[in-house]
């Protein structure tokens, strides 16, 4: 399905085709305090329609996961990455993706304390 997703303030716009039926909430350190539900789509399935010169970048533990936040707000609607295998991602906050029924989803535990 294709969505429009934002930060807090809307400053960062973006438009996403991303399947929802399996998102996750993460235990790691970082995802457990922040409490978002992610999805993830391959990185050719989103489209930054603005805010590129507000993001900013926050990156721990492996340095892998390109967290970005909009500079404005403090919002992190979404982050980059890659798979094991080099393909490129992106993680989607499902939270900040509109007209989304969140009490709709079932989100799976993941275990990324354990990774």
């Amino acid at each position: 399905m294709h969505y429009q997703g934002s930060c807090h303030c809307g400053e960062v716009r973006y438009k996403v085709e991303i399947d929802l039926s399996n998102p996750i909430v993460c235990n790691c350190s970082y995802c457990e305090r922040r409490g978002s539900i992610l999805a993830f789509t391959p990185a050719g399935n989103f489209e930054l329609e603005r805010g590129e010169e507000r993001l900013t970048e926050y990156r721990f533990n492996t340095k892998n996961i390109q967290h970005l936040f909009c500079a404005d707000c403090g919002m992190e609607s979404f982050s980059r990455g890659a798979t094991p295998d080099g393909t490129k991602m992106v993680a989607v906050n499902v939270r900040c993706l509109e007209d989304v029924d969140i009490d709709s989803l079932t989100p799976a535990p993941f275990d990324g304390r354990s990774h």
